[in-house]
């Protein structure tokens, strides 16, 4: 078995493990944000609260993966040490989410297209967000599920990629999957109505464009920059 394979898995376990205390704790908080929904509150299924919880799972979910396989492609200490905290940082903050979807009775995967619970929303970023390269960043590319996504065709390059260039193209992915996470954790910071889940969606806007500040000076000193 590769490294990569039993990283996922200890990846999944982590989610699933979070998300069973996302549950527990929601549940037993009684007066606090998830214990009020559950007792009245409880998010609709269409609501922005239910559907950046899905989309951002699944968001969450790819950025875990490229960041186990940059992992196995370098020796590079400072892209591994920012991959490992992406991979376990995420993969935390997607437990909880899960585990609010289960707190609420609603399904993980929605029928309607991703990204509807952002709809009418502008292109141009939200409160200022939009200085590091938000611009567009609710547009999804061709071939990529959501903004900000890698294609299977680039993630397939990425699997292919060693040293130096698994680098590269690691930190230009995951800038372009930042953007795009910027942009809907500021959707659901401007639109979502549980508190906690409003503050985490904020603490991901602050952490990530802290992390594509730093992927810049990384792609710098290799020579490299952020793709258009």
């Amino acid at each position: 078995m590769t490294r990569t394979y039993w990283a996922a898995v200890t990846a999944v376990v982590l989610a699933l493990l979070f998300a069973a205390g996302a549950v527990t704790v929601a549940s037993g908080n009684g007066g606090e944000d998830g214990g009020t929904a559950a007792a009245g509150r409880t998010p609709a299924g269409d609501s922005a609260d239910a559907g950046f919880a899905r989309d951002m799972s699944v968001h969450h979910q790819q950025a875990v993966e490229m960041s186990f396989l940059v992992r196995d492609r370098t020796e590079d200490e400072e892209v591994r040490r920012l991959a490992y905290d992406i991979a376990n940082t995420q993969a935390n903050q997607r437990g909880m989410m899960l585990g609010w979807l289960d707190l609420w009775g609603l399904p993980k995967h929605s029928p309607d297209e991703p990204m509807t619970w952002m709809a009418g929303e502008d292109s141009s970023g939200h409160g200022g967000h939009g200085g590091h390269g938000t611009q567009g960043a609710h547009e999804a590319r061709d071939g990529a599920l959501m903004p900000g996504m890698a294609t299977r065709a680039e993630l397939a390059e990425l699997r292919e990629a060693d040293g130096k260039q698994a680098e590269i193209l690691y930190l230009q992915l995951m800038t372009d999957h930042h953007k795009g996470g910027v942009a809907m954790a500021q959707g659901c910071a401007d639109r979502c109505e549980v508190t906690t889940e409003r503050s985490l969606a904020q603490g991901m806007v602050d952490a990530q464009e802290s992390e594509i500040k730093l992927m810049a000076d990384l792609l710098k000193a290799r020579g490299a920059a952020p793709r258009p």
